[in-house]
């Protein structure tokens, strides 16, 4: 299954950051599974964090929308096309997450980019050597990737039930589980 999420994601991105995203938020998912004892829908979860904006680069004003449509024709299954969509809950869909792998996808999905950027500024570009504290100081800064919306990522934790610093440090070591293989993905 996964041959083909890959196929369609190519199919409707070609930027690299976009696929870098994907990539890193497929593995993020798939570490939460196992995190939270989903570990036999690892894949599944996965599957999901890598189409979860499929629609994003070609159709940004239709986000989430296009997505449903989009995995509807490449005979994507109604369970995985509504939680792909639930990431857009409250921003650009009224689907709202229920699913504890949902939750995750809505509270991760903007964490990801905000750590990721904190990563590029590092010395090692790297999340292997980030601290909570210091993601923490970046967080808080407003200006600091100011496009990825603390309000959601906040919102998110309150989903999942943890404190924010909770959610910040497992996703740092959800991308640190993925990093390797995501960088070994983009060289190729």
């Amino acid at each position: 299954m996964r041959e083909k999420a890959l196929e369609v994601l190519k199919k409707y991105n070609k930027e690299p950051f976009h696929l870098l995203h994907a990539l890193t938020v497929e593995g993020v998912m798939r570490y939460f599974a196992e995190e939270f004892g989903y570990k036999e829908e690892a894949d599944f979860w996965a599957e999901v964090g890598l189409l979860h904006d499929v629609d994003y680069e070609m159709y940004p004003e239709e986000h989430c929308v296009k997505a449903q449509e989009i995995l509807k024709n490449e005979g994507f299954e109604e369970k995985f096309i509504r939680a792909v969509a639930s990431h857009g809950f409250g921003i650009c869909c009224d689907i709202e997450p229920s699913h504890q792998m949902e939750k995750v996808l809505f509270a991760t999905d903007e964490l990801t980019g905000l750590i990721g950027a904190a990563a590029r500024m590092r010395p090692s570009k790297s999340v292997m050597d980030m601290e909570l504290s210091s993601l923490k100081k970046k967080y808080k800064d407003k200006k600091f990737a100011a496009g990825c919306s603390r309000e959601i990522i906040d919102k998110g934790a309150q989903m999942l039930g943890i404190s924010i610093d909770e959610l910040l440090e497992k996703t740092i070591m959800a991308m640190r589980s993925c990093e390797e293989q995501v960088t070994g993905e983009m060289q190729q």
